[in-house]
């Protein structure tokens, strides 16, 4: 199709059940994966197509794996970047006002990258569709020297009709042609904003595929789950190619994903797709005794649709996600469900210096996706400030995790004077109208995210309405520091309570006096904070901690103050991995404990990590994703289903002091728990010095805080203060909250 966007037609026509037994899937539809080495060549002006090729790179992939590789690929300063640096003194003011109303500051002698690829066509049929599932920075697409078309967006796939150029049953010629940065897009087109973004990576970072088939064409087939009811509404958009009407018998059937056992009749309807039109058909497909998909039992199916000219298989899971202003808890399925996981800045990772293919490497993504997310009992991600490829949504929805899916739009606030964000709102909603279509048949996508950290009121009066409505399973949308765009909406909180620490003057200079671990003691949820939006509505809080440090244990442009000043002249490598991980466990037992939040993600899982980076992950060897020890020792216990929280963060204790603690529990699993609480201190060596025990009982989905009292080692020294909490059911395995603390002397106290 040349036209560069989707056309959405919400549409009903007469439909009828038949019960008939399971029938074979047809097969109609050819598909060719065109995956693999491109060639590829550069140059300066638009219309430049290289008459050889000297370069060769992956598809999918970026374009500075090439081979031999091409001098200064990515090497491009944006508008947003550069105001973050002018904020920090880091970039002239006066060279940032030169740039006038410009995107931002190559620093390649480049504009445009060619792709090229060679392949063998299918047998011929009516019609032959391209697939360019996402590519940036636009593409244009060439077929035998033919210009089909082009799509400008960065996150959405991009579908052209190849039928009038392609040879069939032959040898064909693909060209490609994508932006070297993001200066050669037009004005009103979303590049991506993203203020701590250093370098911006071209590539077709997607599946690239050819579809043949026959009219009337499958364009779009939508399931939303009706748990109610115990079916699915599929909605499904026809097209024909042809200059006649067409009249076609539109089936559905639904079957298990791995057993391919059937799961419901077919369901037929009779539909006329008028020429070179479109027809949109909705159809209820009953399914009794679903099973529910959830993140701990992850069970697909997926829906046969078929006409006597095309068919499709479209994959889903049976569940329902939603949150409620009332309770201020998200829900799945009708139950409450707590989100515990983290942050993916999967296009801040695309810069980083050993990123190379590693996205779409499916070992590397199976341990980053599942074996450690389950590790940590995480549940949830954010990808945040820009999409994934498709296979990363896949894997989240065969191995269990909610996602929630944020464009790639940070503007910040009006009084960030040296950027003022604008965006085309008509641009707007044709871009997130093609990323829902993306996205919608995902069990793992539970929320659209529209903005991070900004404040842009169009998204919550215009965009989001006009789009919302496409998602037949109307799925929450989470808008930053907005006003919610829906009366059960979420709204997103930042915590960064370390903030002043790292970033202001020192209190003898002047600066307010720094956030320390005790002002935690007297808080019952969220500190005090100018920007999330002041509603009632369900907070996630998806970024906390500002304790940002480089894979080699250097801290961040963020944090260089920050260590210095938390650590004196105890400032080392290894102290500073045991602190981060040491205060990131205790916030995160923390923003947990008193339910006020529906989600506790943490900042941030993967993203860039070098010199210039503002933050970083937790990896200590990035090709086998083994984690920093300290964190992960850290995330285990803050994050496990039974959580603790011991609320004591005092340094130092007098020797045999007696003291009332308080240790508050939650149970996010929907069973009861119960078991044995210990509060213990531990010496240097291990020993226990003095402890308590009581039971605990925790309803499913509760909290409870217990009160105990216990004194201080007789003896001066270090210890471990630890409330261990051990479930009757899992004995090997409690959940300990720790806190290090120096026993002193009473004499030497006074």
């Amino acid at each position: 199709m040349n036209s560069r966007r989707a056309i959405f037609w919400l549409m009903c026509c007469g439909m009828a059940i038949f019960t008939l037994s399971a029938a074979a899937e047809k097969e109609h539809r050819t598909t060719l994966s065109l995956d693999g080495q491109w060639d590829v060549e550069d140059s300066t002006g638009a219309n430049e197509m290289p008459k050889t090729y000297h370069h060769t790179t992956p598809v999918p992939g970026l374009t500075h794996s090439a081979l031999p590789a091409f001098p200064d690929v990515d090497q491009y300063q944006t508008r947003q970047l550069l105001s973050n640096l002018v904020e920090q003194g880091r970039y002239d003011k006066a060279e940032y006002d030169k740039l006038g109303d410009a995107r931002g500051i190559s620093h390649q002698q480049r504009n445009y990258f060619w792709y090229r690829k060679t392949f063998q066509a299918p047998a011929q049929e009516e019609v032959a569709l391209l697939k360019v599932n996402k590519a940036q920075f636009s593409a244009v697409v060439y077929l035998n020297g033919m210009r089909i078309g082009e799509h400008d967006p960065c996150f959405t796939a991009a579908y052209f009709d190849v039928t009038q150029a392609i040879r069939w049953n032959a040898m064909n010629e693909l060209v490609i042609r994508i932006g070297a940065h993001p200066g050669v897009l037009p004005a009103n087109v979303s590049q991506g904003t993203d203020f701590e973004k250093n370098r911006w990576t071209p590539g077709i970072y997607d599946d690239v595929s050819l579809m043949a088939m026959n009219n009337p064409v499958i364009s779009t087939v939508q399931v939303a789950p009706q748990l109610a009811s115990s079916s699915i509404l599929v909605q499904t958009e026809l097209r024909n190619y042809t200059d006649h009407a067409v009249t076609a018998t539109v089936e559905q059937q639904a079957f298990e994903w791995k057993s391919r056992a059937a799961s419901s009749a077919i369901v037929a309807t009779q539909v006329e797709v008028p020429a070179r039109g479109a027809k949109t058909v909705t159809q209820t497909v009953p399914m009794p005794k679903a099973h529910l998909w959830t993140p701990e039992d992850p069970f697909l199916y997926q829906v046969a649709t078929s006409t006597s000219g095309d068919d499709v298989t479209t994959r889903f899971g049976m569940r329902e996600f939603r949150f409620d202003t009332v309770t201020q808890r998200a829900y799945l399925n009708g139950r409450p469900y707590f989100l515990r996981g983290s942050n993916i800045t999967l296009h801040r990772f695309f810069e980083d210096p050993d990123v190379g293919t590693l996205p779409w490497d499916e070992a590397w993504l199976h341990r980053l996706l599942v074996e450690i997310p389950k590790q940590l009992h995480w549940n949830a991600f954010r990808f945040c400030i820009g999409p994934v490829p498709d296979r990363w949504l896949e894997i989240a929805d065969e191995n269990g995790l909610l996602i929630q899916n944020e464009y790639m739009v940070w503007v910040g606030h009006p009084s960030w004077t040296t950027y003022q964000g604008s965006y085309d709102t008509k641009e707007m909603i044709a871009e997130y109208s093609e990323w829902m279509r993306d996205n919608w048949n995902h069990p793992s996508v539970a929320i659209w995210d529209a903005t991070n950290e900004s404040w842009l009121p169009q998204f919550t009066s215009t965009i989001i309405p006009a789009v919302r409505n496409l998602d037949l399973s109307n799925r929450p949308w989470e808008n930053s520091y907005n006003s919610p765009a829906g009366a059960d909406d979420p709204v997103e909180d930042h915590q960064y309570l370390f903030y002043e620490t790292a970033m202001g003057d020192a209190p003898a200079k002047g600066g307010q006096r720094p956030f320390q671990m005790t002002d935690l003691e007297s808080m019952m949820g969220p500190a005090p904070s100018g920007s999330t939006s002041k509603t009632g509505h369900a907070m996630i809080l998806n970024e906390y901690g500002w304790l940002w440090l480089n894979r080699d244990g250097t801290p961040t442009l963020l944090t260089q103050k920050l260590y210095p000043r938390l650590l004196g002249d105890r400032n080392t490598t290894e102290n500073r991995f045991a602190l981060q991980a040491y205060l990131l466990g205790g916030e995160t037992e923390f923003w947990r404990a008193y339910r006020r939040y529906a989600g506790v993600l943490h900042f941030v899982y993967l993203t860039a990590s070098d010199p210039k980076a503002f933050t970083s992950d937790h990896f200590s060897d990035l090709k086998n994703l083994k984690l920093e020890p300290h964190f992960q020792k850290a995330m285990e216990e803050a994050f496990n289903p039974l959580g603790v929280y011991l609320n004591f963060w005092q340094p130092s204790l007098n020797t045999a002091e007696p003291r009332d603690y308080t240790i508050a529990m939650v149970n996010d699993e929907d069973r009861p728990r119960t078991g044995k609480l210990r509060l213990v201190f531990t010496d240097a060596a291990g020993k226990e010095a003095a402890a308590e025990e009581e039971p605990f009982s925790l309803a499913p989905l509760g909290a409870q805080s217990y009160a105990m009292t216990l004194k201080a080692p007789a003896a001066p020294g270090e210890y471990s203060l630890q409330a261990i909490a051990t479930a009757e059911d899992e004995l090997t395995h409690p959940t300990i909250s720790r806190r290090d603390v120096t026993v002193r002397a009473a004499a030497a106290e006074k």
